[in-house]
């Protein structure tokens, strides 16, 4: 069995390619920019170049591609994002627009793109194709299984519902808890997290 896993974090991503009939310690293994990084790079050369972008794709680790939009705006050079991706910037989709960030439909991004009135900038934290192009060179071929790790990806938890990280995972552990009493008819009390 072949499975590829990847930690992706803001400076790398950590790729290790695990193949059960070898020995663990002769998994392959890539350290690579994480992709917020390579997505930061690729505006910056936009605005180095004067280009308009359009951000599409989805949410993704933000921090280094954020700045460098903020950056392209500062510069004086137009973005426009779809909805879905302009979540990596900010939880708010008001606030986006606040930065100057214009929301477009996909249909719009597309129009954008194909008439080089910006250039596409995908969003998305894993990227199987360059991966596979990146494994393709050492005669590695892309496995169909992976494990993909991401933290704090994505939309803020305390907006989507009110609560902290904290207090989801200590709903989520009575819930587990809850089922098990369904199940065995006994209940072990839980002891309440520190907030």
């Amino acid at each position: 069995m072949h499975i590829l896993a990847a930690d992706i974090g803001t400076g790398t991503q950590d790729i290790l390619l695990f193949d059960s009939e070898k020995e663990v310690e002769n998994s392959l293994l890539m350290v690579m920019p994480a992709p917020t990084q390579v997505t930061a790079e690729k505006v910056r050369k936009a605005t180095r170049e004067g280009i308009p972008i359009v951000i599409t794709g989805t949410i993704m680790g933000g921090g280094p591609s954020t700045f460098a939009i903020r950056a392209h705006l500062k510069a004086g050079f137009p973005v426009y994002a779809t909805e879905k991706a302009a979540l990596t910037i900010h939880d708010s989709i008001e606030k986006v627009k606040a930065f100057g960030i214009r929301i477009v439909s996909e249909e719009e991004a597309k129009k954008l793109a194909c008439e080089g009135s910006a250039l596409n900038i995908v969003m998305q934290d894993f990227d199987p194709e360059s991966i596979s192009s990146a494994l393709s060179v050492f005669e590695v071929r892309m496995p169909e299984n992976y494990a993909v790790a991401v933290q704090d990806h994505g939309n803020s938890l305390r907006r989507a519902t009110g609560s902290t990280a904290l207090n989801f995972s200590q709903n989520l552990l009575k819930k587990e808890e809850d089922l098990k009493t369904s199940y065995t008819g006994q209940r072990k009390s839980l002891t309440p997290l520190p907030a």
